[in-house]
């Protein structure tokens, strides 16, 4: 018997008993569906995540000054400002394949404008830092390296906080009072959305960092400093030439800990990533589990199938049918059963994964890798739960199918 006239007998078999048919790839449909759309959620917040990591800019390299112990208690790189002026200005000066540095000086501020105000985050960042950031000007422009040499009062305002202080009205050329300090605007940033941790990008106000030190702070310290490589071939040797570098700055013998922290924007990006990935692969393994019970109900009903059929099996091998016709007809069935849900569900899936996207605002991916996945797992699942009831039929002796009441 030919393939094609062995399938046709197993959909004329299937269509006999159509709602029991439809039930029993309800389990797949089910199945599939899940993992498509639970894969797709968790593929999407690791898009996402890998998105506000790639908003730092281009070939970064993050150095986080050392934690401090209060109390018996351990805070975290950053904790600590232990790294200087001096090693910034080092950095700079001495670290071969760098495009570019700033510094970072971190506090919440007290803006105002006319009668309105707003408690906001405050920058001090070098004049790099935009470059580094790959963080274009709606309108204005940049403050320069003699502003920051001269801690010149002067800001860049992020879109938030320009839209809540100044509304329509164009920010530039405005004097915004940070603090008791007057600082004049001389560029708009334009939106950069929401950081890998999820706060607000937007709602920031940039100064030059003896400004916002000198000023505002009164920090003597960075608790980091953002460094830009020339290539992404060599951040490895940038790296290790920061760490060599600032070792020795800080008289850090063999043996001792680093008082500070260098990170590359990959290993911030793995970092940030991997709650993502083991998110997408719980909410698989949870899925798959609809899968199996799925497969183990087409096992049920290719059972209860070949003991309704006995005596039909008994005749057709009693005219001439073989053992392998006997298997190849039935697992045909299964994987049929199997691969009809498997597409069904996949479309259920992607559905439902667009109207997560589009009802609850999470982002979702539909990747034609999970796609090709499901499909060929659903097929896999008809094979091996099909395999014993066609396997059983096939074994069947055709005088006792025969007699079978």
């Amino acid at each position: 018997m030919n393939l094609l006239a062995t399938f046709r007998i197993a959909v004329r078999a299937l269509r006999r008993n159509t709602l029991r048919t439809l039930l029993t790839m309800l389990g797949i449909i089910i199945g599939v569906g899940a993992v498509i759309a639970m894969v797709s959620i968790g593929n999407g917040a690791k898009a996402q995540m890998e998105s506000r990591v790639a908003s730092l800019g281009q070939n970064v390299i993050q150095v986080f000054s050392g934690s401090v112990s209060r109390g018996g208690f351990r805070g975290g790189f950053g904790s600590s400002g232990t790294l200087t002026r001096e090693d910034y200005e080092s950095l700079r000066r001495e670290i071969s394949g760098v495009n570019g540095a700033s510094p970072e000086v971190r506090n919440f501020s007290q803006l105002a404008y006319g009668n309105q105000n707003l408690n906001s985050q405050v920058m001090g960042v070098g004049a790099d830092y935009m470059e580094i950031r790959s963080w274009p000007l709606a309108s204005g422009a940049n403050f320069t390296e003699n502003d920051v040499r001269n801690a010149n009062k002067v800001a860049l305002i992020g879109k938030t906080t320009a839209d809540t202080l100044f509304g329509d009205s164009d920010p530039v050329g405005q004097v915004l009072r940070i603090k008791s300090a007057p600082f004049a605007i001389v560029g708009l940033l334009s939106a950069k959305g929401t950081s890998m941790m999820g706060s607000d990008q937007d709602d920031v106000v940039l100064v030059p960092y003896t400004s916002a030190m000198r000023r505002l702070s009164g920090d003597t310290t960075f608790r980091s400093i953002m460094v830009q490589a020339a290539d992404k071939d060599t951040i490895p040797q940038v790296q290790q030439q920061i760490i060599d570098l600032l070792r020795q700055r800080h008289r850090i013998v063999d043996g001792r800990e680093d008082d500070f922290m260098v990170r590359t924007q990959q290993e911030i990006s793995d970092f940030a990533t991997d709650s993502a990935k083991i998110m997408t692969y719980l909410l698989a393994a949870v899925a798959s589990v609809s899968l199996i019970v799925g497969g183990i109900g087409i096992m049920n009903i290719m059972l209860v199938s070949v003991t309704e059929r006995t005596r039909e099996i008994g005749l057709r091998m009693a005219v001439g049918a073989r053992g392998r016709d006997i298997l190849m007809q039935f697992l045909i069935e299964a994987v049929t059963l199997s691969l009809v849900g498997g597409l069904i569900g996949i479309l259920l899936g992607w559905g439902g994964a667009q109207l997560v996207s589009r009802n609850l605002g999470w982002s979702t991916l539909v990747s034609l890798e999970s796609i090709m996945t499901a499909f060929v797992f659903s097929a896999a699942i008809g094979v091996f739960f099909g395999f014993y009831p066609a396997r059983k039929a096939a074994q069947l002796d055709p005088i006792d199918a025969l007699r079978y009441e």
